[in-house]
């Protein structure tokens, strides 16, 4: 692809999370002014946000050369830039994440080259006058008509991305805040498998939510001893339900169950906890008023059908 001599950047880049939180490190202006260099030359090589030479992928040696800066210096930046999930490293190339997308520059390229065309039709016509040479018609409603249809070719694109970014954004958001938790792999490709479902739901998550929701999941993979398998199927489950949330009540950590069922064993039977056992296991407390169209009762006795769970619950565990 051929290069391209500018490329895109908000007016609000330095209100950004991210940015302002690279401010508040040690040599913060070395590591931005890395950033901006990173962009420049994905523009110049306009390959994706790809950091290739040839086949050979970009090292932090060879960009510290091309960018005249210490190579500990972009090695640091680097390392950040992966850290806030600003780039990618995938099989030992830099990548810029969704660079195409914010970018678009094959779009501008198809542009530049109908402007190439157009413009040596228009300077062969003047020669062609000057010269005294009777210029070929040229249709000038089907030029008009072809101008039309780039720019509703443009339109819809710049629709397409939008729609795009917005049905992306929990992705984005989780790529840039899952490594500050302890999960395992298959956690985090489960917790990835949720915000994408909730993307295409049309749920937005903010920054908080979202975070708020990986510390349960944290603190329940802690708590089953590092067992990541229960919570897996947990979100499989409220997946496959379409509920709108994770309902963690379903999830009973060790101690709980084997409390559950000592005091089954020793006959201590209280009907409200046995209701709030049924309750969990028929929806969860978050979904009660979802499921059953009306708020949750504070009392086993105000809900003959849970009552009912509860007390078929109760005697299963009696009779064993």
């Amino acid at each position: 692809m051929a290069d391209v001599k500018w490329i895109k950047i908000t007016t609000d880049i330095f209100d950004d999370e991210k940015i302002i939180l690279i401010e508040s490190l040690p040599d913060a202006y070395a590591i931005i002014t890395v950033w901006f260099k990173l962009l420049c030359l994905a523009g110049k090589q306009n390959n994706s946000g790809v950091f290739l030479l040839g086949r050979m992928p970009y090292t932090d040696k060879m960009l510290a050369t091309i960018f005249r800066m210490k190579e500990s210096t972009v090695t640091m930046a680097l390392q950040t830039f992966e850290q806030f999930g600003m780039v990618q490293i995938i099989d030992g190339v830099i990548t810029i994440p969704n660079w195409g997308k914010h970018q678009n520059l094959d779009q501008l390229e198809s542009k530049k080259e109908y402007m190439r065309g157009y413009m040596r039709e228009y300077r062969a016509k003047q020669k062609a006058l000057t010269s005294g040479k009777e210029p070929s018609k040229t249709n000038s409603k089907a030029k008009v008509s072809q101008a039309d249809k780039e720019r509703d070719k443009e339109k819809e694109t710049d629709i397409e991305i939008k729609k795009e970014s917005k049905r992306g954004h929990n992705l984005t958001l989780f790529e840039s805040l899952y490594s500050e938790f302890i999960l395992s792999d298959t956690l985090i490709e489960k917790a990835r498998e949720w915000v994408i479902y909730k993307d295409e739901r049309k749920e937005e998550y903010v920054e908080k939510g979202l975070r708020s929701l990986l510390r349960k999941i944290e603190n329940k993979y802690l708590a089953l001893h590092k067992n990541d398998k229960p919570i897996c199927d947990l979100i499989d489950e409220c997946m496959s339900n379409q509920w709108k949330g994770i309902i963690f009540e379903r999830l009973k950590e060790p101690a709980e169950s084997e409390k559950s069922v000592q005091q089954g064993k020793q006959g201590t039977f209280d009907t409200d906890e046995f209701y709030e056992a049924a309750l969990r296991k028929a929806c969860g407390d978050d979904l009660y008023e979802e499921v059953y169209g009306k708020p949750k009762p504070k009392t086993a006795a105000e809900d003959p059908e849970i009552r009912a769970k509860a007390d078929a619950l109760k005697g299963t565990l009696q009779n064993g």
